[in-house]
């Protein structure tokens, strides 16, 4: 049977989800692939460039949400945070992956948001660095939630009383993401 890179990236999504991005190896995939840890060299020139394969998959349910920049900015953001929960870990692969360099898909999405603030009426020199700073939030709004969810999936006890972690974490998430659009909006306003 002849492997695909298609095939490569499927066997990695799903180990992701069985086991968590530390237990994805190169090692790992080959064996349940069962093929050679070489053959995989054939198709990703290291686990960098796999990761990347990876994020991408996971990120392919983020589209580009119609209407005006502050519905975009809202919907990219929402569709991305779904993309990342559905995976195991998904937040921090796909985190790293974009340190990296290594996520085409993550590209498309900053040229998006970097659209919205444009047309906000951000500087257009500023719209990258705001495209990238609503991306960071969402990263790591979902990083921290993937974790809660870990702690709770393994038992862990936290402290009683009121607390951040204990609200409702859509109602925090819209919160974050309110608070960056009003954001965008006074960096608008300062322009003129």
């Amino acid at each position: 049977m002849q492997l695909h890179k298609r095939d490569v990236v499927d066997a990695a999504t799903a180990l992701l989800d069985e086991y968590g991005i530390a237990d994805l190896s190169m090692r790992r995939l080959a064996r349940e692939l069962e093929v050679s840890p070489g053959a995989l060299y054939w198709h990703f020139a290291n686990k960098q460039q796999l990761l990347g394969a990876v994020a991408d998959r996971i990120l392919q349910p983020v589209g580009a949400p119609a209407g005006d920049w502050r519905t975009r900015v809202a919907g990219v953001c929402g569709q991305l945070r779904d993309a990342l929960l559905s995976h195991t870990d998904g937040a921090e692969l796909v985190s790293a992956s974009f340190a990296a360099g290594q996520s085409a898909v993550m590209t498309d999405v900053l040229g998006r948001l970097g659209d919205a603030a444009v047309d906000a009426g951000v500087a257009t020199a500023n719209a990258e660095l705001t495209a990238r700073t609503v991306v960071y939030y969402v990263l790591g709004f979902t990083v921290d939630e993937q974790s809660r969810r870990q702690w709770d999936a393994a038992g862990a006890e936290l402290p009683e009383g009121p607390s951040l972690l204990t609200d409702d974490p859509d109602a925090r998430f819209d919160f974050g993401v309110q608070l960056l659009i009003d954001g965008i909006l006074a960096r608008r306003e300062q322009r003129v």
